[in-house]
């Protein structure tokens, strides 16, 4: 059997395995005094016999991927390995990369009792969102408050200023 078909046909006993455990989960909820939809013992024989199947599928395809020399001279599984690795590293990076630029942050509703409100610098309450019609308040000297401006950086930064 050639490698793309085994990958192919573990990810077939997958999905039927898969479905297996969910037939059987349906068979176990059922109702006092009736019978339940299908034998769950019966269920569990063939998840086995599929478990069974997808053991020696994996086992020749990992053979086959230590035995396959890639062209830099690696093996398969080594540079599956490494694209494993750099899928974490890549996670782990874009995660951090979200989390500092405030990405997928909870908006504070006004009428959100269990948030407070984010504040201005000054310590003052921010404006709506979009400011329109709210600008900073003249200080008579026809210059704004250099105090109202918001500080656009995420809450977790810290600087020196």
């Amino acid at each position: 059997m050639k490698l793309a078909d085994a990958l192919l046909l573990r990810a077939d006993r997958t999905r039927s395995l898969e479905q297996l455990r969910q037939r059987i989960q349906g068979s176990a909820r059922y109702q006092e005094g009736e019978s339940p939809p299908e034998d769950a013992n019966e269920l569990m024989r063939e998840a086995q016999a599929v478990l069974d199947e997808l053991e020696a599928l994996i086992r020749q395809i990992n053979r086959t991927n230590s035995a396959t020399a890639m062209p830099d001279g690696r093996t398969m599984t080594d540079a599956l390995a490494e694209r494993d690795v750099l899928r974490l590293r890549h996670s782990l990076f874009t995660g951090a990369a979200e989390a500092a630029s405030g990405a997928g942050a909870r908006r504070v509703h006004p009428d959100d009792p269990d948030r407070a409100p984010l504040r201005h610098r000054a310590g003052r309450p921010r404006p709506p969102a979009g400011g329109l019609g709210h600008g900073p308040p003249d200080t008579g000297a026809g210059q704004p408050d250099p105090t109202d401006q918001l500080d656009h950086r995420p809450r977790h930064c810290v600087t020196s200023r």
